[in-house]
């Protein structure tokens, strides 16, 4: 087929039926023109025999019926464009005639000599659009987090304005503010983002190491012990006398602690403890520091104690791993002595909080206690034999479908426990997120995230899934999640502050090399010439 003049009409035709192929007008196609084609079309392809055609007929068939759907989306569309444009020329339009009648109520006013009234009038007018106008942004900025609060104004129409009119185009102003679920919102955001003379920057996060500085000297102490280890119970034993006859401190520790050092000697019984829960929840208010004797697990449960703000603790290294738990036993005088003079380098250690939103729940604010872990929560399959069938979402926004025996969300510090054994990396327990691990998935190209902190986790059991699953919080309080019920999880408000030997980076590299033995191997020989060997040993 030779090709055609392009101001020429092109057709093709069966019988009476034919599908003309007109030149554009002005970049658009007619939808009239469009419809009548897509018709012409659907028509040839019911007049035109399939018997006995061969291959090369049924593939332009099809070719023919992708152009009627191409066609009939392309009127669609321009009638969806038309509709638009006209929505906004009346728009345009009405407003063009509101500016003409004040205009004219203006004209009369100064013809009847009331000028003055009518400024008044005007500008009242605009301070009440204005006022509108501020509190649409307002809105705009909580819906969508990022909108001017300015907008430029044409001053030169203004007879009385003495502005210079090379100042009258200038940079637009705006607002970056943070999104959040109105008042009831569990997203905690801090000041990282400035604006200054319409430029963004971006404030510094964090010092590079954290310090704290005693403002007045301490006077309350806890100390966690970890239980059945008599060599914890001896060094607790010392560290009490030697807080009170040196340091002339308050001492609490727990009854069962209490109990031990009673049995041991009556001259203990200037220690305190509690009676009930009630009083637990009171301690943050009481105790300024923490103590712990024992692995990073007596850590795990100095931070469940407490609900809300946590003291600062200092962890003493007498378990078979030490991630957060940098300080010895042998020198726990100078160490105490060092942190209650000050200052002391801190990590602060994020901590999740997992709320439990059953199907029967009404709104999402119906749930159960929520529970604060530091490691991590854990949803797995339990005693089943199925796959678990998780549906996870980000801040409303779908994220997988989890199939395989579980899900780990961790926090960083938590990083170096159960999400590194299921393959999740290493992360510094400063940095703010939350990481995302599948445990042995049912899919190769399944592999970790690392979330920013603000987000929302949603963790949903869907209704076709074949058995419940479980939920564990930092290896305790297991609860079953039945078909409808979701676990919400994101950063909670208050840190664990943990005191450093040195800083947080050091503490942490040393805890990775000195528990882990990372990356630790052999030094690679040199073969070189003999005379550059005698060199290097020398």
């Amino acid at each position: 087929m030779s090709p055609s003049n392009p101001d020429s009409t092109a057709s093709f035709g069966h019988g009476d039926t034919s599908v003309s192929c007109l030149k554009p007008e002005n970049g658009f196609v007619d939808s009239l023109s469009l419809v009548h084609s897509e018709k012409a079309v659907e028509e040839l392809l019911q007049q035109t025999p399939v018997e006995g055609m061969d291959e090369h007929l049924i593939e332009f068939s099809e070719a023919l019926r992708t152009v009627a759907k191409a066609l009939r989306r392309a009127a669609e569309g321009k009638a969806s464009a038309q509709a638009e444009a006209a929505e906004w020329k009346r728009r345009y339009e009405l407003e063009k005639t509101r500016n003409i009648q004040m205009e004219r109520k203006a004209q009369i006013a100064e013809q009847n000599g009331n000028i003055d009234c009518g400024r008044v009038k005007n500008s009242d007018k605009q301070l009440m659009q204005q006022n509108e106008l501020d509190k649409i942004f307002d809105e705009c900025c909580m819906k969508h987090g990022i909108c001017s609060h300015e907008v430029l104004r044409d001053r030169g129409s203004d007879s009385s304005s003495n502005v210079d009119r090379s100042k009258m185009m200038r940079k637009a102003s705006f607002k970056l503010s943070w999104w959040c679920k109105g008042e009831n919102g569990d997203q905690h955001k801090h000041d990282i983002v400035s604006f200054e003379k319409g430029n963004i920057t971006t404030a510094e996060r964090s010092s590079k190491q954290i310090s704290l500085k005693w403002e007045s000297d301490p006077q309350t102490v806890l100390i966690l012990t970890k239980p059945n280890s008599v060599s914890v119970r001896i060094l607790c034993a010392q560290m009490v006398r030697w807080l009170k006859e040196k340091k002339k401190l308050n001492i609490y520790v727990e009854p069962r602690v209490r109990a031990e050092l009673l049995t041991e000697s009556s001259d203990f019984n200037y220690v305190q403890t509690w009676k009930d829960d009630q009083e637990i929840l009171l301690l943050h208010t009481k105790v300024d520091l923490v103590i712990t004797l024992g692995g990073d697990g007596t850590v795990l449960w100095a931070a469940s104690m407490f609900k809300g703000p946590v003291p600062p603790i200092v962890p003493f290294s007498l378990g078979s791993l030490g991630f957060m738990t940098p300080f010895h036993s042998e020198h726990f005088k100078e160490c105490l002595d060092s942190v209650l003079r000050g200052p002391v380098s801190i990590t602060l250690r994020h901590r999740l909080l997992c709320r439990v939103i059953r199907d029967a729940a009404k709104n999402e604010y119906e749930t159960e206690e929520p529970i604060l872990v530091l490691n991590e929560v854990t949803i797995d399959r339990g005693i089943s034999s199925y796959l678990t069938n998780l549906e996870c979402y980000c801040d409303n926004s779908f994220v997988t479908c989890v199939q395989g025996d579980g899900l780990i969300l961790s926090t960083t510090s938590g990083s170096t426990a159960y999400s590194l054994a299921a393959g999740g990396s290493m992360v510094h327990p400063q940095v703010p997120g939350i990481l995302f691990t599948p445990i042995c998935p049912h899919s190769l190209s399944f592999r970790p995230l690392i979330l920013p902190e603000h987000v929302t986790l949603r963790i949903v059991v869907p209704f076709n899934s074949r058995s419940p699953a479980w939920a564990s919080f930092d290896g305790k309080d297991r609860k079953q999640l039945a078909a409808g019920d979701a676990l919400l999880c994101s950063m909670a408000p208050c840190p664990v502050p943990t005191a450093c030997q040195v800083d947080s980076t050091s503490d942490f590299l040393s805890s990775i090399l000195d528990g882990l033995h990372w990356n630790l191997r052999k030094t690679q020989s040199f073969d070189g010439p003999r005379e550059l060997q005698d060199i290097i040993q020398i």
